[in-house]
């Protein structure tokens, strides 16, 4: 079978692997769509804490059953999707249902590898059916249960004043998840087109980073700043400013993640009585959140999917979805 692997940072190659054999307690996985995320394309520029090369990328799949166990739900031919953070069960954090910081977590595509190939066989309790939705969508949920699980865990909810730092995929799919909750949601970003997009398809109020950027933000609170703010940057120097536009009171969550000291001014961060989170991945309850909202049409999924590549072009096309000018929001490699 076709696997494209990426053997050092920059250096993506297609190779032949032997189809997996379906084990005892699994799913054996026909992959049909894989959307490129911002940890795929760290993993290619060398930029993501949690990995060892060569790895095979690519978490966020939709796919075919080939094979299934005989006492399973899922039969021959049901499209599913899959949680890709597949935990143990057993630690402190799954006993607390907190299954997306399970202590011995292996997430595919960076801790095992993951769906640039053809057939993945996984434990079947990582595969749920993709019933509603059609299988770009399905490869989508992964993404956007990341948001709806930070957006959860903040509490963030009607008429919430919400600022999202970071208009990328992740950014998005928090501004659409409050905005679902109620939210009164500002984006934040240096990126002019990524925030005439959020205007066009998420219906959000943007501004842009410059030198008047904290006036406008306090401005449109009333001076206030906001009660819930969101990282999505990949930025320190981002994440740190992004303590001053909490409001008193206030919440910041870290959704995104970076290798590197995050610091910020303690008396600032009393005064306000801040509560700060961080928020890893995502549970099932988020995954349902996602299903039950895109089911209802309230995710504008075929405007977030702006670009497609096959699999065999992943080593040649790859670099080029780095590239701002390209305009990618979501990408995903059809596998056919």
């Amino acid at each position: 079978m076709l696997t494209v692997i990426c053997e050092t940072p920059g250096t993506l190659k297609a190779i032949t692997r032997t189809k997996p054999t379906r084990a005892e307690g699994e799913v054996l996985l026909k992959v049909k769509r894989v959307g490129v995320c911002g940890t795929d394309l760290h993993i290619f520029t060398g930029n993501q804490p949690y990995l060892a090369y060569p790895r095979v990328m690519g978490h966020e799949l939709s796919g075919i059953v080939e094979e299934a166990p005989a006492d399973s739900s899922l039969k021959a031919g049901d499209p599913v999707y899959v949680m890709p953070y597949l935990s143990c069960g057993t630690c402190s954090a799954c006993r607390q249902g907190k299954t997306n910081c399970c202590r011995n977590i292996q997430v595919l595509g960076v801790h095992r590898d993951g769906a640039f190939t053809e057939y993945l066989s996984l434990p079947q309790q990582f595969v749920h059916k993709a019933d509603g939705i059609s299988l770009d969508q399905a490869a989508m949920i992964e993404f956007l249960a990341i948001g709806a699980h930070a957006v959860r865990r903040s509490g963030a909810g009607e008429g919430a004043q919400v600022l999202v730092t970071g208009a990328g995929p992740i950014g998005m799919a928090v501004a659409i998840f409050a905005g679902l909750r109620g939210a009164k949601v500002t984006m934040l970003d240096t990126r002019r087109d990524r925030l005439d997009f959020c205007e066009q398809h998420l219906s959000v109020t943007t501004v842009q980073i410059g030198p008047e950027d904290k006036a406008r933000l306090s401005d449109l609170t009333g001076t206030d700043f906001f009660d819930v703010v969101f990282d999505a940057t990949g930025n320190p120097k981002a994440m740190e400013r992004g303590f001053e536009f909490v409001a008193h009171a206030g919440i910041y969550v870290l959704v995104s993640i970076v290798s590197s000291v995050i610091t910020f001014s303690d008396p600032e961060f009393h005064k306000r009585e801040m509560t700060l989170m961080g928020s890893r991945n995502a549970t099932a309850e988020d995954f349902a959140t996602v299903m039950t909202a895109m089911r209802a049409g309230q995710v504008p999924s075929a405007a977030l999917n702006t670009h497609k590549l096959a699999l065999a072009d992943v080593p040649r096309d790859f670099a080029g979805l780095l590239d701002p000018a390209a305009g990618v929001v979501k990408a995903i490699v059809e596998i056919e």
